[in-house]
């Protein structure tokens, strides 16, 4: 039941912040569509003076939440670890160890999935 559950947390997790990207990728306007509608004769940009764009805020918030997800990753394979070493044989805590340990790999690999994925999509935009 606890499998299901951190399952369905993560796909849900996963889900929603795949459903953002997308969503804050179609906010965003074609400088060719703002320089036609505007009739602009001189240079025209898709991010005004002084302002961030798009990509480079998804950029940060992605790289600053992989980095939490990553150290949080590291310490559950060292709890995983250490529940391991201590369960004296015991087959339900070694099982309950090295599901901490899978989970926490797994954590791992899609965080770096989505990497690649928002890294995609950005490239794509641009």
């Amino acid at each position: 039941m606890k499998r299901i559950r951190l399952f369905i947390a993560s796909l849900a997790l996963l889900l929603g912040v795949g459903g953002l990207v997308p969503a804050m990728a179609l906010a965003a306007t074609p400088q060719s569509t703002v320089c036609t509608t505007l009739q602009s004769n001189s240079s025209c940009s898709t991010t005004p003076a002084g302002s961030v764009s798009l990509t480079s805020v998804v950029t940060a918030v992605v790289n600053i939440l992989s980095l939490v997800v990553g150290v949080v990753a590291v310490i559950m394979i060292m709890v995983g670890g250490f529940k391991y070493v201590t369960s004296g044989g015991d087959g339900s805590k070694v099982s309950s160890a090295k599901s901490t340990i899978i989970y926490a790999i797994v954590g791992l690999v899609i965080v770096a999935l989505s990497q690649g994925i928002v890294k995609l999509v950005l490239n794509k935009i641009k």
